[in-house]
């Protein structure tokens, strides 16, 4: 079983002036979608693990392939993240099958090299709906300069019995950023920065 793909679509983003403000290193933003016929559209199905083991590989490494061509390769790819947005005759837990599994997700963090997991949204919507792929450093979870949001959107897509699948990726962090990482506030808490969970 194959997804039935109709169309991959690619967007791009590229930041000159941010702030009032020229940026010294412009920072690029893209993301690849593929709009995908929904296999599970309009009945409840107990069983969604034979679609998900079918899909993921496939869907996987054929928009890591894409993306990481847009970023000139992998490796320049500093900020990712992911998204699935499903069509109205779909539920959300569709959206989530297909990019909650490691079949989708690991051929990206591994061709980026990546040890952060893929931040993600997963939404219900109809076509032209705002797609937000949210992104972080994909290496420093705590490094808030890379937490970055794409926004865009396809205006036929989703359709109703469709999913739309993203990856998005960043070579930057937000230009200008000055709120600092993580680590410094959980010093002033007085929490472990090496587990930011205790007190």
């Amino acid at each position: 079983m194959k997804p039935e793909i109709r169309k991959i679509v690619s967007f791009e983003e590229e930041v000159y002036i941010e702030g009032f403000k020229e940026v010294e290193t412009p920072v690029r933003m893209f993301a690849v979608a593929a709009v995908v016929k929904n296999p599970w559209a309009g009945r409840f199905v107990e069983n969604l693990r034979p679609e998900i083991l079918s899909f993921g590989p496939i869907l996987g490494n054929l928009l890591t392939e894409k993306i990481s061509a847009m970023a000139g390769g992998a490796t320049n790819i500093e900020a990712f993240g992911k998204a699935a947005v499903v069509g109205m005759n779909g539920e959300i837990e569709h959206a989530s099958a297909l990019i909650h599994t490691l079949h989708f997700g690991n051929p990206f963090r591994e061709a980026v090299e990546a040890k952060s997991f893929l931040s993600f949204t997963n939404t219900r919507g109809p076509a032209n709906a705002t797609i937000m792929v949210p992104m972080m450093d994909k290496n420093d979870g705590g490094r808030r300069s890379h937490y970055l949001t794409l926004q865009f959107n396809i205006s036929d897509a989703p359709g109703p019995d469709e999913v739309v699948i993203i990856l998005g990726g960043a070579t930057g962090g937000r230009p200008h950023h000055r709120i600092g990482d993580r680590y410094q506030e959980l010093k002033e808490l007085g929490h472990d920065v090496e587990n930011p969970a205790a007190v």
